[in-house]
């Protein structure tokens, strides 16, 4: 590693061979990384688990997580490896299925990454759009593709050449494909939207969506000769906008929009004196105050819920988690505390940290939502994890790493803490840790 001062005395040249430097070693790391998913496999042969727990409820099973030839792995192997590297279990998986697939289907894509000619990046976008291909599909792939891959040419021509190669490996496969597609209509709401704002896709082939442009298009024109000095509708995507906007609920132009249309919003907010100015639109993103005053403060109809008291629910003698509950865990702990996951939904299942079995309480500080995946290798997997302050979850892996998830993510914990960090204290019981010196 160079420091900054080091940077700071080189020439142009040598800032620039420096560079070329950094891309090579990232390129050697990716290969690296793709050989010790691929040996993480090897390592996790389906032939490891035992006949006799195979079929019982909620036990590891093999899995197929590359395409059609390449070996099954056990299925909780994705979240020890994915847990180790900072990604989710689901993102481990889809590294070792694409290890799997260059190793034992693309081998010329394959030697060109351990070469170093080739990213992983565009080897590993490669076999994702074979995965469904039979071996000697892929393989035709493999050769049609390989010596481009090098980053000879743009990456949409890449993207076009792949494209292309896949269709030509199994046209009928294609043709599926396309019939498929026609069937995959939908219009729905997208996610991953911020600022207050959303977006909604209409999907259907092209001579109704063409349909659709033109009625909208002559429905904003209508609003454009009806209401000309309405600021709300100064611009041509304002008027699509409300065209759209009306056509979905029926109104005419100046119909009274509140009378009809009926969404529920949860905002959660902080009120008194420490107050940021800032509130989470559950399912949305972060908003200021004036968003929500100035945008729904004047559409929208308000139900102001009750603070709840997260820390004084009181536990119950039973297994069961009552909703109210279920809500303080969700405003509490509103992600997958599986180190590195990623689920925030609502339907996730309630776990009890210490299981009720074995004494763990019905309450707060003994709750956890987890997907049934994880869920299941908390369970059967080998791992252990502890609550020691309600919404703090400490992991231990079957490998003996640890990692602290809670509201703000997740870190992984160094195998020796110093004896300052007050928390090691409360994790000592069922998993002791050696101190440093």
């Amino acid at each position: 590693m160079v420091d900054r001062a080091a940077l700071e005395e080189m020439t142009e040249d040598e800032v620039l061979g420096f560079a070329g430097d950094c891309v090579d070693t990232a390129r050697r790391a990716e290969a690296d990384l793709l050989r010790a998913a691929f040996q993480w496999a090897v390592l996790h042969s389906s032939d490891r688990l035992d006949p006799a727990e195979r079929d019982l409820p909620g036990r590891e099973r093999s899995k197929l997580l590359g395409g059609p030839g390449v070996p099954e792995v056990t299925e909780f192997a994705a979240a020890e490896l994915g847990a180790r590297i900072g990604r989710s279990t689901f993102s481990a998986a889809m590294l070792i299925a694409d290890a799997q697939d260059l190793v034992h289907r693309h081998p010329q894509l394959w030697a060109r990454v351990e070469a170093g000619e080739v990213k992983a990046s565009y080897a590993c976008y490669v076999v994702g759009k074979t995965r469904e291909l039979e071996p000697d599909e892929a393989a035709y792939v493999d050769a049609r593709v390989a010596e481009s891959a090098d980053g000879r040419i743009p990456w949409s021509r890449f993207e076009g050449l792949v494209e292309g190669a896949v269709a030509q490996a199994a046209p009928e496969r294609a043709r599926e494909k396309e019939e498929r597609a026609q069937k995959a209509v939908f219009a729905k709401r997208l996610r991953g939207e911020a600022h207050g704002m959303a977006s909604f896709l209409v999907r259907a082939d092209v001579a109704t969506i063409e349909a659709i442009e033109s009625g909208f298009a002559r429905q904003a024109d209508a609003l454009k000769e009806s209401r000309p000095d309405d600021p709300d509708l100064a611009t041509d995507d304002l008027r699509r906008v409300r065209a759209v906007l009306l056509a979905a609920t029926g109104l005419d132009a100046d119909g009274d929009l509140a009378d009809v249309i009926h969404v529920e919003f949860v905002v959660h907010t902080y009120a008194g004196p420490d107050a940021e100015g800032v509130m989470r639109l559950e399912g949305h993103g972060p908003v200021t105050e004036e968003w929500v005053r100035s945008l729904l403060g004047p559409r929208a109809r308000f139900t102001i819920q009750p603070v709840m008291d997260l820390a004084g629910q009181a536990p119950v003698d039973g297994y069961e988690v009552p909703d109210r509950h279920r809500r303080a865990v969700h405003l509490m702990t509103p992600a997958d505390i599986f180190p590195f996951a990623s689920s925030t939904s609502r339907s996730m299942q309630v776990d009890h940290t210490v299981p009720y079995d074995e004494g763990g309480v019905t309450g707060i500080g003994n709750y956890g939502p987890m997907t049934i995946p994880h869920h299941r290798i908390k369970t059967h997997g080998g791992w252990q994890v502890q609550q020691p302050f309600p919404g703090i979850y400490v992991w231990r892996d079957p490998h003996g790493a640890f990692y602290v998830v809670d509201h703000t993510g997740t870190r992984r914990v160094p195998s020796a803490p110093a004896r300052r960090a007050p928390m090691v204290e409360l994790w000592r019981a069922p998993f002791p840790i050696e101190y440093a010196a």
